[in-house]
Parts: structure tokens; C-alpha cells; sequence
């Protein structure tokens, strides 16, 4: 069970517990503006556009967005980044943009520095929850918990840390002669794991703030400071090509996939090409070209209309065995049949904003990789179980 505690100020700070200016609700009806910010640089050294590259099906910067956004927590959530990319597939998983300056974005420049330009951007902000992309097991629990230390027990900043059971020695340089020693043992009385707390140690999953703190203080952990103690399973850090296999299955196991899915489904996207035909092409003698549709599909379909359910089918062509196809499900349907393009979500978004629906109330079929951003966004979504990976992973069912 994840804990919170209140950390001591340092001796010679000059910090007490008293209750700081930001602690202190800054808005006349007496609720404090509180946002989520990822800082998403495009220039990532270790790995190249480490925050959009697909982790188990799912843009790393899209696991720690939906947790965010699925929290219910925050008045806005944000993405600080100078790239294009990035922007887009932040835009997706329901951010907002702030294009940070070049001042801000050179491989010097601090996070510090990110999180206080953003600060004085968008001064209606009372508290910020510097999130970290390189953390994709964050659940929306943990960022409640967090918040409520500041909202409810008057906490200035929380930051997130683990506990973890390493033996510490100093480094000595290679050809020195000064000899090493140890940092939190004694070898002599070395302990077994279960006779020893361990030390808890910053997991970067997230850092909670007021902004009287970040911009007259300079610092995100200061004032009344009290760290959230996150359970080892859920402590996930990417930073070089090799933690990548086992941050991707440690989060198939400890991620977060989403809210439940929703009772009532108001709009349905369904591809045609893998989802109503099963991929295969027939040819007779004469060299005509056909394909098959099961019955149940077309009957599933009629079931979903007349419970007000609108069903639209989808194809990514239109070639003249493709066009025929459409023709006859238009006839037998009555669906609408939508051409998209590699993207479809950069189409389907427009739909679903213009017939005032939100993303929760669709569900969507798809079976190759460009369904990927549709399969994550819809509230409840379905893959054949012979698509590929990558896109079984962003569906909530096979």
C-alpha cells in the first residue's frame, strides 16, 4: 500500500512547517487552478524521440497522458515541447500544446527552467505536476493520493520516490590509491533484507508544486515538502535502448490501460478490410476477384443500429473490387462508408468533435498498425486475433 510522508526541512534553510503564501487558495472561489505538465523535448540523446516511440502499443508520452487525463484531477493538462511530432501525438491523447522556447530547449537547459517559462505563460495556474514520460506505470490513484497532500493537508510540493534495499560504496577513480568505503552499511554487521527498511530514493514519476514556490523560491521541492512513496512494481525509469524490453513488460503487467469501459456506446467505427473480411482475396476461373463477408457481422451490425448505435465502416482504398465491396455493404448495411488515409484518427477526430461526442462514447475495430491511435483513444475497442502486436496491445479486447 503506497504511503506519504512529511519531509524535514534541511538544517540552516530557514524553512519551518508553517504554512507558506501558496498554500493559501488564490482564486475568489476558493479552488486552485491545477495542471499536469510532461516536458517532451524532441532532442532526446539516449534514445532519438524516446517520448513518441510505441511502448507495448502505446506512445510513451501517451502512457503517463492518459493516467493524467483518466485522474479527473487536473483543469488542464500540458505537454511542453519544440516538436512537431510530439505536439501531434500529444494533441491526440486530449493535451495541450505549449511550444517552449529555443532558450528552453537546448540540451543545457534544466527542467527547472521548462516548468518556470510555462509558469510565467500561464499565470492562471496555482499548482503543477511535473510529470515524467519515462514513467509509464503511473495510475491516476497515485497522482489522486499525491494531490490530495497538497489540496487537503496543505503540503507546498510532493514529489514521488521508492524504496529500494542497495548497498552504496563510494567510487574511486581507476589508478587512484585512495581505497573505497561504504555509504550505508556496516560489513560487519551486514543485515539481511528483512531486518532492513532500505532508503527510499526519487523514482521521477512526478512533482507536485505550488507556483509561489517554483518562481519566488527557484525550486520544486521546498516549503512543506513530503515525499509519495510509490510500490516497486509501478517505479519504471527509460532512459537508454536497454531498459526498453523490460520497461515494456514490466507495463503490460503494471500499466494502466484505462478507465473501465463505458455502458453506453454511442458511435462505432468498424474497418472493413481484417475486421468484415477476413483478409483473403477469392479469384475464379474467369479471374474475378471476390471476397466474403460473414453473416453474423451484418447481423451484428442491424443489432447495434436499433439499439441508436450509428455504425461506420471504414476502408483505406478504393480500387475497383474495393468500391463494388462498399457499394453492396452500403446496400445491405445502411451504413456510411468513410475512406481514411495511413492516419485515420486525423479524419475521425473531426467526426466524432462534429456530431459532439467525446472519445469514451465510441468504439472502434480495427486490425493493422494505423488503427494504433483510434484503438487507444476509444472507449472501448476490439482487434481480430490475428492482428499484429502492436495493435492487440492497444485494444481492450481480442
Amino acid at each position: 500500500m503506497d504511503t506519504r510522508k512529511t519531509v524535514d526541512p534541511p538544517e540552516g534553510t530557514g524553512q519551518t512547517d508553517e504554512l507558506l503564501p501558496a498554500q493559501k487558495l488564490s482564486k475568489a472561489d476558493g479552488k486552485r487552478h491545477i495542471a499536469a505538465l510532461i516536458l517532451a523535448r524532441g532532442g532526446s540523446k539516449g534514445i532519438p524521440l524516446k517520448n513518441i516511440k510505441m511502448l507495448a502499443g502505446v506512445p510513451l508520452l501517451g502512457w503517463v497522458l492518459r493516467a493524467a487525463v483518466d485522474s479527473g484531477m487536473f483543469q488542464s493538462v500540458w505537454v511542453s515541447t519544440d516538436h512537431d511530432e510530439i505536439e501531434k501525438v500529444a494533441k491526440a491523447w486530449g493535451a495541450q500544446v505549449h511550444r517552449r522556447s529555443p532558450e528552453v530547449s537546448k540540451d543545457s537547459s534544466s527542467s527547472l527552467d521548462t516548468i518556470q517559462e510555462f509558469s510565467r505563460l500561464t499565470p492562471e495556474v496555482d499548482v503543477i505536476c511535473h510529470l515524467q514520460a519515462t514513467s509509464p506505470c503511473l495510475h491516476p490513484f497515485h497522482l489522486k493520493e499525491a494531490l490530495e497532500m497538497i489540496t487537503e493537508q496543505g503540503y507546498d510540493s510532493v514529489f514521488s520516490v521508492v524504496r529500494r534495499h542497495q548497498f552504496r560504496w563510494k567510487e574511486v577513480k581507476q589508478g587512484s590509491e585512495e581505497k573505497t568505503f561504504p555509504f550505508n552499511l556496516i560489513p560487519a554487521a551486514r543485515p539481511r533484507r528483512q531486518d532492513w527498511d532500505g532508503e527510499l530514493c526519487e523514482n521521477g514519476s512526478f512533482y507536485f508544486t505550488t507556483t509561489e514556490m517554483l518562481l519566488k523560491e527557484q525550486i520544486t521541492q521546498g516549503g512543506k515538502v513530503a515525499y509519495y512513496e510509490m510500490l516497486p512494481e509501478y517505479s519504471v525509469d527509460i532512459d537508454v535502448d536497454i531498459d526498453w524490453p523490460v520497461a515494456e513488460q514490466r507495463v503490460l503487467r503494471f500499466g494502466y490501460f484505462g478507465a473501465p469501459s463505458p455502458e453506453v456506446v454511442r458511435l462505432m467505427f468498424c474497418n472493413i478490410s481484417g475486421c468484415l473480411t477476413g483478409g483473403h482475396i477469392f479469384m475464379s476461373v474467369s479471374g474475378e476477384e471476390m471476397v466474403s463477408i460473414n453473416i453474423r457481422d451484418t447481423r451484428g451490425i442491424r443489432m447495434l443500429q436499433k439499439e441508436d448505435i450509428e455504425v461506420i465502416l471504414l476502408t483505406s482504398d478504393m480500387d475497383p473490387v474495393a468500391k463494388l465491396l462498399t457499394d453492396r455493404l452500403t446496400e445491405r448495411t445502411g451504413c456510411q462508408v468513410v475512406q481514411v488515409g495511413d492516419e485515420p484518427l486525423d479524419l475521425l477526430r473531426k467526426m466524432v468533435e462534429e456530431k459532439k461526442l467525446e472519445w469514451k462514447d465510441v468504439a472502434y475495430m480495427g486490425s493493422d498498425q494505423q488503427d494504433v491511435s483510434c484503438l487507444n483513444l476509444a472507449g472501448m475497442s476490439a482487434v481480430p486475433g490475428d492482428a499484429p502486436n502492436v495493435a492487440i496491445n492497444a485494444s481492450k479486447y481480442t
